[in-house]
């Protein structure tokens, strides 16, 4: 596949980034770890991630801003272009030596998100986009998934744990989307969860208090392979809402009608 200039400065920046994740992942047992929050670890290996592809991203587009996890906002210069990283998507699973964890860089164009990249350096996985270009891995086009009904259906989520989310409101929601399919799946890394969407792995997806590093790079992934991706209400404010539906076009739409039926009276 032929990339733009800008998609390939993502790809090394990620590739980078994941090489040294790759790294401390054999040594994941001596990280250095710092508790950020009740079960939301971030060590040494993120920050050093994070630096990394910084580096690199100012390197090649200095007047950039950048939005990234670890770190304070970075306005740019030209007011148009903001790159969004999630240096560690999937740190509690990097922690616990689950190679279920990827690096997600976005590109964000006066609002709109117009290049996304997500490696999972432990499958060597590389998943691509770009605004009108398609959607890829390791440089194959992928689709989303062709079900049209929910009893066909595997679906991912995201399960809050100790001290984040609605734990209740979840719990409605599952056991509304759990009835109507065929299968469920919680895996712990919202970036490649979406990614799995986009290669039609996973047939649906929702999840809630998420932030925009999250879900920027997997949001073009899913469109440019064909999806469809709203918040839980349908609406486009998804970073303002800080949650996400996503599938084809039926799957989106019915589990958009399930995740929001009411709760049981008894």
């Amino acid at each position: 596949m032929a990339r733009s200039a800008l998609l390939n400065v993502m790809v090394q920046a990620a590739i980078k980034a994941g090489k040294s994740l790759s790294r401390d992942f054999g040594e994941v047992q001596n990280l250095q770890v710092s508790v950020k929050g009740p079960s939301d670890f971030v060590s040494q290996a993120d920050l050093r991630a994070e630096k990394i592809v910084r580096e690199e991203l100012i390197k090649a587009r200095p007047t950039y801003g950048f939005l990234g996890e670890e770190s304070q906002e970075v306005k740019g210069t030209d007011g148009a272009h903001r790159w969004i990283v999630d240096p560690l998507d999937g740190t509690t699973n990097f922690l616990h030596g689950i190679p279920q964890f990827a690096v997600s860089i976005a590109l964000e164009r006066n609002g709109e998100i117009v290049a996304g990249v997500i490696f999972n350096p432990a499958a060597d996985e590389l998943y691509t986009a770009e605004k009108g270009g398609g959607a890829f891995l390791n440089d194959r086009r992928i689709r989303v998934a062709s079900r049209r009904v929910l009893s066909d259906c595997v679906i991912g989520c995201g399960v809050p744990h100790l001290g984040r989310g609605n734990h209740g409101k979840f719990l409605v929601e599952l056991r509304h989307v759990m009835g109507e399919v065929a299968g469920m799946r919680r895996m712990g890394a919202a970036a490649l969860d979406l990614a799995y969407v986009a290669a039609g792995r996973l047939d649906g997806f929702w999840e809630a208090d998420l932030s925009p590093w999250d879900m920027a790079a997997g949001l073009i992934l899913i469109r440019e392979a064909g999806g469809f991706t709203s918040d839980m209400k349908g609406a486009t404010d998804i970073f303002g809402s800080g949650n996400v539906v996503a599938g084809n076009e039926l799957i989106h739409k019915a589990l958009i009608e399930v995740v929001n039926r009411p709760i049981p009276t008894r």
